[in-house]
């Protein structure tokens, strides 16, 4: 499944206050909370408690990410704003719980090998994403794509879990880091996908 490239449309009318918007900074305000509450319970000895409350607010801004689109398409507030916004949000929530929880050594061994994959290819799309919108051009979000988000989050929504989950089920972090290899698996083909999509346009444009 490959993804095309599209002529970028005229800029939308963006209102930042829209409800949107205001969810995509609530996934963004989020980030410090999850990664402040997995600081204080792994580096600085707090309670484990501290990584049910990480898991929660994470999974409020994973919902979030589900809401703001279905809202948008719903109430008519697409935006450029919000299109360029979103997956910002998205990549910086996941980024920084990976570099959390591989410092924390939740992440360890071979499965950093998954991590850098994850944050290689987001650095990846962002840049090639960044070289055709100069050329007004867009590589369209493939549903796969999609679920490749989603799966990182679940992924990274066990890891949080954790210790924590471990004390009730002890398979929670296993979970996670199976789930997280499969995700960089899935984020491997979505990567080339959108490789091949910036190439072939390139090679268009040189010819």
């Amino acid at each position: 499944m490959n993804s095309t490239t599209t002529t970028t449309p005229g800029p939308l009318r963006a209102n930042p206050l829209a409800l949107p918007n205001i969810l995509t900074y609530g996934r963004i305000v989020a980030i410090p909370i999850v990664v402040g509450c997995m600081f204080w319970q792994n580096i600085l000895h707090g309670g484990l408690w501290l990584r049910w409350v990480a898991l929660a607010v994470f999974i409020a801004a994973g919902v979030s990410d589900f809401l703001d689109g279905y809202f948008a398409r719903m109430l008519s507030q697409q935006s450029s704003l919000g299109r360029m916004l979103d997956p910002i949000a998205d990549k910086l929530l996941v980024s920084s719980c990976l570099l959390m929880l591989a410092a924390e050594s939740t992440i360890h061994g071979w499965a950093l090998f998954a991590a850098v994959v994850i944050l290689c290819r987001e650095i990846l799309v962002s840049g090639l994403r960044e070289y055709l919108a100069e050329l007004r051009v867009s590589v369209p979000v493939t549903r796969l794509a999609k679920w490749k988000t989603t799966l990182q989050l679940v992924a990274v929504g066990f890891l949080i879990c954790g210790e924590a989950g471990d004390a009730i089920v002890p398979v929670v972090t296993r979970i996670g880091i199976t789930l997280l290899w499969l995700s960089a698996l899935l984020t491997l083909y979505t990567g080339w996908d959108y490789l091949q999509a910036g190439l072939n346009h390139l090679y268009q444009e040189d010819a």
